[in-house]
């Protein structure tokens, strides 16, 4: 497979595409530890701390009913327990399970070692590390963008 680059050498799209590619493969990395990337994310997100649907919802920019189902799921499998808030018994916080906690630590090492694998094909050790540096630098940027698109 090869991740072509349009006629006008416009990099933006070309790191587009690879990013689909990369998608797919990440998908592929958290399947051999059974996460989902759906999954995957919302047990980043946990380990910050607990949050209530409606917080994961905004952070994770999908729906109410989709956190729902991913929770469920997840509830089912012990990676995440519900709890009432004690203040308001009608409102929940998610917080993440020991098994959750472990379920993260094998897709972090599974997507590890993916990116380790591809940036070190065909280069340097060191044009291998600023690979994932680069990439690592998009968790901060991706970061400040969701904070600048939410609604104050």
């Amino acid at each position: 497979m090869a991740v072509s680059t349009p006629p006008e050498h416009d990099l933006a799209v070309t790191a587009a595409r690879a990013a689909a590619f990369l998608a797919k493969n990440v998908e592929r990395a958290l399947s051999t530890v059974d996460l989902t990337p759906p999954q995957y994310r919302f047990l980043v997100l946990l380990g910050s701390g607990r949050v209530s649907p409606a917080q994961a919802a905004e952070l994770l920019a999908v729906r109410p009913p989709s956190v729902t189902a991913i929770v469920d799921g997840m509830v089912a499998r012990s990676l995440v327990e519900r709890e009432e808030v004690a203040t308001d018994r009608r409102r929940v916080t998610i917080s993440i399970t020991p098994e959750g906690s472990q379920a993260l630590e094998e897709g972090d090492r599974a997507i590890a070692a993916l990116l380790d694998e591809i940036a070190g094909l065909e280069r340097s050790a060191t044009e291998a590390a600023a690979s994932i540096d680069s990439l690592a630098w998009w968790a901060t940027g991706l970061e400040a963008f969701h904070a600048s698109s939410r609604p104050s």
